[in-house]
């Protein structure tokens, strides 16, 4: 089991620099609504249809990975609620 390196604040804005500096435009365009799951301290990732594959895909790789997800092409990883169109 791998404990937290970091404390929330910095977790998220690692993980979030990451997938906007390095990873974003090589995924977007093809895996839209798919979930990245990325390691904050090496920057490596997968990418799968959901959080807890993705996970599992990247931890199998790296034991230890410090995990932050995004959901491909989506301001957010859940959403609570019905999901509203835009027309």
């Amino acid at each position: 089991m791998s404990f937290p390196h970091y404390e929330k604040e910095e977790h998220a804005r690692r993980g979030a620099a990451i997938y906007e500096g390095r990873i974003r435009a090589n995924v977007e365009p093809v895996n839209r609504g798919k979930i990245v799951a990325i390691d904050v301290d090496t920057g490596a990732f997968e990418v799968a249809a959901d959080s807890l594959t993705a996970s599992q895909q990247l931890l199998a790789r790296i034991p230890k990975a410090q995990i932050w997800c995004v959901r491909i092409g989506h301001p957010a990883v859940h959403h609570f609620g019905p999901l509203i169109r835009a027309s």
